[in-house]
Parts: C-alpha cells; structure tokens; sequence
C-alpha cells in the first residue's frame, strides 16, 4: 500500500493513539488546577525540565537520536526550535495560569478557536483559499470573540493568547524539518538552560515550591509525564488518520475542559457566554461538515 493511500485511511492504532491523546488533554486541567498555589512559570519551567527524559528515554528506544543530533549541530533547524520553543512555552504559561485563576473556560474558548484561526492563518500566509463555509466559520467565531468582549468590556485575553501561541506554533513546526518526536525534543532542550535558571534563582530566593511538600514535588515531577505523553501520542496518532478525523477529534480537549470549568471549577457561564459558545460550536460545526466534504471530494 503507498503511503499516500495510507495517508487516506483511517486506522485503529491512529484512532487509539489520537483519542487516548485529546483525552489526557482533557483531564490536563484536574492536574493543573491541584498545582493552581504554584505560580504558572515555575509550573511551565517544570513541565520543559522533566519532559527531558521523557522524550530523551523515547528517543533511544526508537532509536532516533542521530536525527537529534544533527539538527542540534544545525544553526538554521535551530533557529527554528528557538521560535517553535518560544511559542510553546508562551501557551503552557497561558494555560497554566487559565486554569489556576479561574480562567478555564477563556482556555476552552481558546483551543475550541485554534482551528479556524489556523484556517485563516494558511489563507493570509499561504495563500489557501478559504471555502464559503470556512468564511462563515471564522466570521462566527469572531462575532462569538466581539461578544465576549462588549460584555466583559475587554477581549478575551486568555483565549487570544492561547489561539495566537498555538496557531503559530503548529504553522512554524511544519517548516521544522524534524519529526515530531526529535522536534519536541530539541524544543525542551533549548527551554532547558532558561528554565534551570529559574528554578534556581526560585531556590536562592526561597520561593520554589520544589522540595518543600512532598506533594508538590510529586506533582512538579510528573509534569514532565502529563506534557510529553500526550504529545507524543498525539503525534504518532496523527500519521495514522485522515486530516478530516483529526480535525473532528480535536474539539474532545475543549469541551472536557469546558466541562470540568463549568461543573468541577464552579465558573460562572454567563449570558455573554451562552450567546458565545453556542456561535463557536455552531461555527465548527460548519468547519467540520465543509472539511469532511473537502476529504471526500479529494
């Protein structure tokens, strides 16, 4: 079978892969949330330093590490890790504060717009040209963003952050020419050094939450399991499926988190937001029905 064909198909190792992935992003906020007392960079410093040999141990065992290597021993692949690192980094610090001071719900709304954003992104950058329905998508989703915005009396900056952060990072670590794997690894390891710096001034200072509680530190420690597991489920998931099922898979992390916001956080899902969220719904659902068109016809 060729690999395009393969491409075009979905399987059930990719099924598995990319579902067990969204849905450890889903419960990501039940693990945050016990680590909301910590303050969202030392949580992300964490989350970069014990992702390390998370990945470092995968790479080995799939026996990857020359790739590794010779984009470290590349100036232009590492510039690009320099901007896919900084753009990653950027979004683990959003999140993380979202869900620790009660912004949960601006974090669904956030990865709920990311497709549509990054529809948009490859018409302005690309020059893809966007279907009628992909034009009422967006043009829904940004009533939905005006919405929350005249209510509130300012944008919704957790969720912007969060859409802009990822959508360029997913669009710069296409041009990474690494696999996804090697790709994250060589993003923690550029985010090392900055983040052992921090932790350390944190301990000079008094301030780091590591080494006191014993709980804390258990927590701290698995945020290097909780970052890299997902992500490369996820990875190996999406070679394994259709673009189309990927897109329809993607909305699961949202809506848990939204979930977990509205029923376990106790935040409150006010007018503004009953007009909103049901525009952003209604406009991937519009997204997903044009792209699973757009799969078939190909």
């Amino acid at each position: 079978m060729s690999q395009q064909k393969r491409e075009n198909v979905d399987t059930p190792q990719g099924l598995a892969f990319a579902i067990s992935a969204y849905l450890m992003w889903g419960f990501l906020p039940l693990y945050m949330k016990a680590l909301s007392h910590t303050p969202a960079a030392e949580v992300v410093a964490h989350r970069v330093l014990w992702s390390v040999p998370v990945a470092g141990i995968l790479l080995v065992v799939l026996r990857r590490t020359r790739d590794l290597q010779a984009a470290l021993r590349s100036p232009k692949v590492l510039a690009m890790g320099c901007v896919t690192a900084a753009l990653i980094s950027v979004n683990w610090g959003i999140y993380v504060w979202s869900i620790a001071t009660g912004h949960a719900l601006d974090a669904a709304l956030g990865y709920y717009i990311n497709p549509l954003f990054s529809v948009m992104l490859g018409a302005l950058l690309l020059g893809e040209r966007l279907t009628v329905a992909q034009l009422v998508a967006i043009g829904l989703a940004a009533l939905a963003v005006v919405v929350l915005a005249v209510d509130a009396g300012s944008l919704p900056w957790a969720a912007i952050g969060l859409t802009l952060s990822w959508g360029f990072y997913a669009f710069f670590k296409k041009s990474l020419p690494v696999g996804p794997n090697q790709g994250f690894m060589l993003e923690v390891l550029i985010l090392t050094p900055p983040a052992i710096g921090y932790l350390v001034y944190l301990a000079s200072t008094g301030g780091a939450h590591f080494g006191g509680d014993l709980g804390d530190t258990v927590l701290l420690v698995g945020c290097g399991v909780v970052t890299a597991v997902p992500l490369i489920t996820y990875a190996n998931g999406a070679k394994l499926l259709r673009l189309s099922t990927i897109g329809i898979l993607q909305y699961i992390a949202p809506t848990m988190i939204f979930l977990a916001a509205v029923f376990l956080f106790g935040e409150e899902f006010g007018r503004a937001r009953m007009i909103a969220f049901p525009m952003i719904w209604l406009a991937l659902i519009i997204y997903s029905t044009s792209l699973v068109r757009q799969m078939r016809r190909a």
